[in-house]
């Protein structure tokens, strides 16, 4: 690569990385883009995603008769986010320029890179703590047309362009080890070349070195993700206090190669990181039965009807609802166990189920709207769904409540949960259909999740009584922890510059995405409010790239 001297080294070649790049290059600069992985995996985590992007006052938003603002998300972001450290300066400052950003350019923009939207807004993270709490108070998470692989595709499209320009060039199976610093400054990246490796996109991929590297630059960019992939990392980042003692068992939610290497490389160049206990783990993981990555796990993205239990059999009170408040549920759920269990019934699960990621929505991902409706109206759950029903490891279905709970018994035979407790739960909350209006605050957040059209036509089940065999057959699902993501990492200026741990800038490095805690080491705080992944990689990574 003699032949090529960049101006800027971009370590990471996810949609954070790829952002940076193509902002680089529209100023002028030459890029060089480097990754561990081969040239399949380009895109990085986002391939994996859903696709979905936190948006405001969107015209999706509006033909469904949302009203959104920047004022409403913005209260949203700081209920959510309760900063209350002294390095949250910038942290807030970067999620005011996000919730701004949000409700401005970044559907233009992305939409001049020639990305659509599907039409139904979705509502995650309601919160349920009150107005000035945690959650979203509205719809705001506009899933791509393609999912993951819909927000990937315009950028790897870029990377191809800017590389036949000569703009830009990208080594594959680059594994940098360490940052080049002279006199206090960033100079540059080393590390080790690796084998080719022809492994399938997420799959793990050798780590044989075949040889060194050394490259130098004015700026380097790191974007290299978090540590959800390194559990013995996340165990010991883990808010014992907040959240309660670390599972010793948890499916992970993305790659091994998301093993968190480059924060301890960073620090060792005099990098600072702040917020590392912050982290966003779900509470609704599967054991994938056809698994890609190592524990693969696949996360439920459970509609509101769903009865959800403790490991001991008691229902959780609210907000520990399905899709209220994460954090404060994986807390509860922590209190007593790790494990959870959904019980339903086949019509919820109709209705209501979906599971996350691109390779388990194909409909959204390949299709166009008769693959979609034909999934999400048609009879029986998705595909993608009745077989995890039928195949996957934590789903036990029967005709009748005795048998259910024999075979979740049999399923954790270390937690036996009793079967008159379990029924003494579901016939009181049966008996709360009869009316309008009731008591029981799940109900009651399910009759208003039907007033939303979106929730209505594809997403929420009329209430029905969950004992009645009509309604059959019953349903319970065995809920694991899933890793997900870093909330915290590298402390950014507002310019993605990376400070040491006095707050100064070490000069020549910048950060953005999941490493940089999407922004400033912490833009979320303590809570996301889901879309703020996708949409921090894109708005750090772009900042980072118009800066470096």
């Amino acid at each position: 690569m003699s032949d090529f001297s960049p101006d800027v080294i971009v370590v990471g070649a996810g949609l954070a990385g790829m952002t940076a790049a193509h902002e680089a290059v529209l100023r002028g600069r030459r890029v060089l883009m480097l990754d561990q992985e081969a040239p399949q995996s380009l895109g990085g985590q986002a391939y994996w995603s859903l696709g979905g992007l936190f948006m405001v006052d969107s015209p999706e938003q509006r033909r469904l008769g949302i009203k959104d603002s920047a004022e409403l998300a913005w209260s949203d972001w700081q209920g959510s986010a309760q900063f209350d450290r002294e390095e949250d300066a910038n942290p807030r400052l970067w999620a005011e320029r996000f919730v701004e950003f949000a409700a401005g350019d970044m559907r233009g923009w992305l939409h001049g890179l020639g990305m659509r939207w599907f039409p139904v807004v979705g509502w995650a993270e309601r919160g349920g703590a009150g107005a000035g709490g945690h959650g979203n108070s509205v719809p705001r998470f506009h899933i791509t047309w393609g999912t993951g692989t819909g927000v990937v595709k315009p950028f790897a499209d870029l990377m191809t362009r800017h590389a036949a320009d000569g703009h830009l060039r990208i080594a594959f199976r680059h594994s940098a080890t360490q940052l080049i610093v002279e006199a206090g400054a960033v100079k540059g990246v080393s590390g080790d070349i690796l084998e080719d490796s022809t492994e399938a996109r997420g799959r793990s991929t050798s780590r044989r070195i075949t040889g060194q590297f050394e490259h130098r630059a004015e700026s380097v960019i790191l974007t290299t993700g978090g540590i959800g992939g390194n559990h013995e990392l996340v165990r010991s980042h883990w808010p014992t206090d907040r959240l309660g003692p670390a599972p010793s068992r948890m499916v992970a939610g993305v790659p091994d190669y998301v093993d968190g290497r480059m924060h301890g490389i960073a620090r060792a160049a005099g990098a600072g990181l702040i917020n590392e206990d912050r982290m966003w783990h779900y509470c609704e993981g599967l054991e994938n039965w056809d698994p890609i990555w190592p524990n693969h796990g696949i996360r439920v993205l459970p509609g509101p009807s769903s009865m959800w239990f403790d490991a001991a059999g008691d229902r959780m009170e609210a907000p520990c609802l399905p899709g209220f408040d994460t954090l404060g549920t994986l807390k509860r759920i922590l209190s007593v166990g790790e494990h959870s269990w959904f019980i339903l019934t086949q019509k919820i699960i109709e209705k209501e189920f979906a599971l996350s990621g691109s390779e388990q929505n194909p409909d959204l991902t390949d299709g166009g709207w008769r693959e979609v409706l034909q999934a999400r109206l048609g009879k029986g759950a998705t595909p993608a769904v009745e077989a995890f029903k039928q195949k996957g490891a934590d789903f036990v279905v029967a005709d009748d409540l005795d048998t259910l709970v024999a075979r979740m018994n049999a399923l954790t035979p270390d937690r036996p949960v009793e079967t008159d407790h379990i029924r003494r739960q579901i016939r009181a909350r049966d008996l709360q259909l009869d009316n309008m209006f009731c008591k029981d605050a799940q109900i009651t957040a399910i009759w208003g999740a039907r007033n939303y059209k979106g929730d209505k036509l594809i997403r929420t089940a009329k209430p029905h009584a969950i004992l009645d065999r009509d309604n059959g057959p019953l349903i319970a699902v065995r809920l694991n922890v899933i890793t997900r993501k870093s909330l915290g990492g590298l402390h950014t200026d507002p310019d993605a510059r990376v400070l040491t741990p006095r707050g100064e800038t070490l000069p020549g490095l910048y950060a953005a995405g999941e490493v940089a805690g999407f922004g400033g080491g912490g833009y979320h705080g303590y809570n996301a409010l889901e879309g703020t992944f996708l949409g921090g990689c894109l708005f750090s990574g772009r900042i980072a790239g118009q800066n470096a």
